[in-house]
C-alpha cells in the first residue's frame, strides 16, 4: 500500500488526504495548527460565530473522512529530506516533526517515512510596511480575523482595514461581528484595475457571486464605508495607535499629494495579499518560479513538482483561494496514490481546477501589488521589524548582493526569517536599482525546535 504524507491541514491538505484515502493509500497528515482547517476554516468550538465561516459543512465532511488516517495536529515539521531506504522500497521521503504546544516542556518526536508527499503548506498574509506600523494596535488582516474567529476578540474598538484584495471584506465582516466599529475598508487598487480584473466574462464568477453579495450586505448593515484607490500611508499615535492617515493612490499605488486625511481609530488591520510558505518545498528540492510579486512551486497537470514523488497543492502553487486549493488538493491526493488524470474520479476536479484557475488570474490583475507603494515610506520607516532595519539602511546597500545586504543590515535575519519583510525588502532594493536574485525564500529552518528535541532519540 502506498504511504502518502501530507504537509498542511487546510483546504488543500484535507482534500488531498480525502482523495488519497479514497484511492486506497495509507495517509499521514501533519498540521501545525491546534485543530484542522487552516486559515480558511480557523475555528474554536463554542466561540466562533458561524456567520464567519463559509462551507463549514464541507470541512466537517473532509475532517470526518480522515478516520483511517494518522493525523498529527500541533506538529512542527523541522526536516524534510530523502532517504536511501535500504530496503526493497528504495528511496523514501522522511519528515521529522515535534508534536505539542510550542511552549510545552516535552513535545513528542514523530518521524514519518513516506512513498510520496503532498506539500500543502499554504500562505501567510502580507502587510506592506507604512510609517508607524510598529505601534501596538497594528496587525495583519489575517491576525485580526484569526482573533475574531478563534477567540471572539476584536483588535480594537474602532478598526480601519486597508490593503488590497477581496480578503479585506471577510476581515471587516468578522471584526464587525465581534463588536468593533470598522471605520472603513480601503482598497489600494483603483477602479480601472478592478474593472480589468473582474468585469470580463462575468459568468465565470457565478460561484463567487453569493459570497460577494453577502459581504456587501454585511458592510451595508454595519455602515462600513468602502473606498477604492485609497490606502493607509501613515499610522499615528503616542505609544499605541490613535489614528491613521489615508490618501488617494494613483494606478501604481503612489500617494496623491493633497488627498491625505486622518481617520480616528485605535487599531489598523493591513493586508496586501499573501506570501506562499515554500520552505518545505525548497528543502525537498522543488523548483520555484516567479518574481518579487510572488513565487510559487512549479507543478504539472497532475500537481507533480519537479521532484519525483513530491506533489504540491493550494496556495503554494499560486494564490487562488479555498476553491482552487480544494480542487488541486484532490488532484494531488489522487495522483500521489497512482491514479491517472483520465480516471473517472479525477474528471470532475480537473474540470473544476481549470475553471477556478481563471479566478487566480483575476486576483492578480485586479489587486496585484503595484511598485509605487514604496513612495509612502520615509527613510526612517522600519521595514524589518525583528531587527529594526530602516528603509534608509536597505536603500544605501541596494547595490550589493542580497545575501551581503542581509548580513550587513540584518534585514530578514530575525526570528521570522524574512517571512514578514522579505517582499518589502526586495521591492526597496529593486527600486534603488539593485538585484534580487535568489530572493528570501531559502530559509534554513522550517520550524523552531529545541536542540534537545533534535537530539532526542527518534521513536
Amino acid at each position: 500500500m502506498t504511504h502518502i504524507a501530507i504537509l498542511g491541514g487546510g483546504p488543500a491538505g484535507l482534500a488531498a488526504a480525502h482523495a488519497a484515502l479514497a484511492a486506497g493509500a495509507e495517509v499521514t497528515l501533519l498540521d501545525e495548527g491546534e485543530r484542522l482547517g487552516g486559515q480558511y476554516w480557523r475555528h474554536q468550538p463554542g466561540i466562533t460565530d458561524p456567520r464567519m465561516q463559509h462551507d463549514f459543512e464541507r470541512f466537517e465532511r473532509l475532517r470526518d473522512s480522515l478516520e483511517h488516517a494518522e493525523v498529527h495536529s500541533a506538529a512542527a515539521v523541522w526536516s524534510a529530506e530523502r532517504s536511501d531506504g535500504g530496503d526493497e522500497r528504495g528511496r523514501r521521503i522522511v519528515l521529522r516533526a515535534v508534536v505539542g504546544d510550542a511552549d510545552a516542556a516535552a513535545r513528542r518526536t514523530v518521524v514519518v517515512e513516506a512513498d510520496a508527499v503532498v506539500v500543502a503548506t499554504g500562505a501567510h498574509d502580507l502587510a506592506l510596511p507604512v510609517p508607524g506600523w510598529t505601534l501596538p494596535g497594528v496587525t495583519t488582516a489575517g491576525a485580526a480575523q484569526a482573533l475574531a474567529k478563534r477567540d471572539g476578540v476584536s483588535v480594537g474598538r474602532r478598526t480601519l482595514v486597508a490593503g488590497a484584495g477581496p480578503f479585506l471584506l471577510p476581515v471587516a465582516q468578522s471584526l464587525a461581528l465581534v463588536g468593533s466599529t470598522v471605520v472603513g475598508v480601503h482598497e489600494a487598487s483603483r477602479t480601472g484595475a478592478l474593472a480589468r480584473g473582474w468585469l470580463p466574462n462575468p459568468w465565470q464568477l457565478a460561484g463567487k457571486a453569493g459570497e460577494l453579495v453577502e459581504y456587501v450586505g454585511s458592510l451595508a448593515r454595519h455602515r462600513i464605508p468602502y473606498r477604492v484607490g485609497s490606502g493607509v500611508v501613515r499610522v499615528v499615535g503616542d505609544g499605541r495607535v490613535e489614528g491613521a492617515v489615508v490618501s488617494s493612490l494613483d494606478a501604481e499605488w503612489r500617494p496623491i499629494a493633497g488627498t491625505e486625511r486622518e481617520v480616528d481609530c485605535d487599531a489598523v488591520a493591513l493586508g496586501h495579499g499573501f506570501t506562499t510558505r515554500l520552505e518545505a518545498a525548497i528543502m525537498l528540492g522543488c523548483a520555484i518560479a516567479g518574481d518579487r510579486s510572488g513565487r510559487f512551486v512549479v507543478v504539472d497537470e497532475e500537481q507533480r513538482t519537479t521532484q519525483e514523488h513530491v506533489y504540491a497543492a493550494g496556495e503554494v502553487t499560486g494564490i487562488g483561494g479555498a476553491d482552487a486549493a480544494l480542487a488541486e488538493g484532490a488532484i494531488a491526493g489522487f495522483s500521489a496514490a497512482g491514479l491517472p488524470l483520465d480516471d473517472p474520479r479525477m474528471r470532475t476536479v480537473v474540470a473544476r481546477r481549470a475553471r477556478i484557475r481563471r479566478f487566480a488570474r483575476r486576483l492578480e490583475t485586479a489587486h496585484g501589488i503595484r511598485p509605487g507603494w514604496t513612495a509612502w515610506l520615509d527613510d526612517d520607516t522600519i521595514v524589518c521589524r525583528c531587527e529594526e532595519v530602516t528603509k534608509r539602511a536597505i536603500s544605501e546597500r541596494a547595490e550589493v548582493p542580497l545575501r551581503a545586504l542581509r548580513l550587513a543590515t540584518r534585514a530578514g535575519l530575525g526570528p521570522c526569517q524574512a517571512r514578514t519583510c522579505g517582499r518589502a525588502v526586495e521591492s526597496i532594493v529593486a527600486e534603488a536599482g539593485g538585484a534580487i536574485a535568489g530572493g528570501f525564500e531559502r530559509r534554513p529552518l522550517l520550524a523552531t525546535v529545541r536542540l534537545g528535541e533534535i537530539a532526542r532519540r527518534e521513536r
